[in-house]
């Protein structure tokens, strides 16, 4: 198993760099993040002890379940899953870096006022929902800009990028109007300046259409199944939850 999967990590490795190749891009400039959603630890261990330390979770609960086995394995945990406004401090307790879900005020509030009681910080991503599906999470691409300017007042939250889930669709091409529309909106909050926001990470991206990504500006590409194989429950588990 130990095999297949570091296997599996060098063709998306090579993907990743063929797709920077064929982009003009330095391949350094793209994150491989591995979604371990569903993954037992003892097969992340496996990746993390082969250097391939940026990890995701989508659920609070798998976070807490597995933060025993993996923290003395030295890695960066990304939180990718909606966040409900009643999970914020168990999320806080778990070593997350960076949330890449943030996509409305009322949890940005809610997230301050917890990192101000404990004083912390805390990276985070805006979502935006650039397939306008009703089933998806993730900012208006209408209303980004102005939630960005609302979270960016609180001086707990350090705004890094944008982050999408593209269409589930085998055409490339619905597909890059959802990579195309962030990065464009990328550049506009570029040219507004708004103080403690920077606009470094696009992360967009997962197995099967991460050379589009990264051919429209994907910083990080976030990939699990074709790493760790299929999951035995659905995408639509993961993102089509009741919103809060």
């Amino acid at each position: 198993m130990s095999e297949e999967i570091l296997q599996n990590i060098v063709v998306i490795q090579e993907r990743i760099n063929n797709a920077c190749k064929e982009n003009g891009r330095n391949p350094n400039e793209v994150k491989l993040l591995l979604a371990t959603k569903t993954v037992p630890g003892e097969r992340i261990k496996i990746v993390l002890q082969a250097g391939y330390t940026l990890i995701a979770e989508n659920k609070v609960q798998e976070l807490k379940e597995k933060y025993e086995g993996l923290k003395e394995i030295s890695h960066t945990n990304h939180f990718i899953g909606h966040l409900q406004t009643n999970k914020i401090k168990d999320l806080l307790k778990y070593n997350v870096s960076c949330i890449q879900s943030l996509d409305r005020l009322d949890l940005a509030e809610k997230l301050h006022q917890r990192l101000q009681f404990e004083n912390k910080t805390i990276e985070v991503l805006i979502q935006v929902n650039t397939s306008f599906e009703e089933s998806k999470f993730g900012a208006s691409p209408d209303n980004v800009i102005e939630l960005i300017k609302q979270v960016s007042q609180f001086e707990t939250i350090k705004i890094k990028g944008l982050m999408t889930i593209g269409l589930f669709s085998a055409d490339t091409e619905k597909v890059r109007k959802c990579f195309r529309l962030l990065k464009d909106i990328q550049q506009q909050i570029i040219n507004l300046n708004i103080a403690n926001v920077q606009m470094q990470e696009l992360s967009m991206g997962m197995s099967g259409d991460m050379e589009t990504a990264i051919a429209e500006g994907a910083t990080i590409v976030r990939v699990g199944t074709a790493i760790f194989g299929q999951r035995s429950t659905p995408d639509s588990y993961y993102w089509n939850e009741n919103k809060d």
